[in-house]
């Protein structure tokens, strides 16, 4: 099941957009897309967890893609266990790295 903050975050917010876009247009979507992110409670389900990573731009959108890292590792499995191809999303990269590090603990 996917809960309906979810489903309001991944409509404002994929991808995220870039910390290049200097517009009004860009500022009111952040502040939006930073409210329906917050109001997303940890743990996330696994297809939660599938459905977020699909949001993931290609830089840290002033903080924001670490909070939406953080929350697609509250899944109980982790959404990222094979490594991606060279040319993955960078976010999709890390997830990978980080899950290859947990491994070694």
């Amino acid at each position: 099941m996917i809960r309906s903050q979810v489903w309001e975050f991944v409509r404002l917010g994929r991808p995220l957009p870039s910390e290049e876009d200097d517009s009004e247009e860009g500022d009111e979507a952040f502040e939006e897309m930073t409210q329906a992110l917050h109001a997303i409670e940890k743990p996330v389900t696994n297809e939660e967890a599938a459905l977020l990573i699909e949001c993931f731009g290609d830089d840290e959108c002033f903080g924001l893609a670490w909070t939406l890292l953080h929350l697609v590792e509250s899944a109980p499995l982790p959404p990222v266990t094979s490594q991606p191809s060279g040319d993955s999303n960078v976010w999709i990269s890390r997830l990978w790295t980080r899950y290859e590090n947990s491994l070694s603990d």
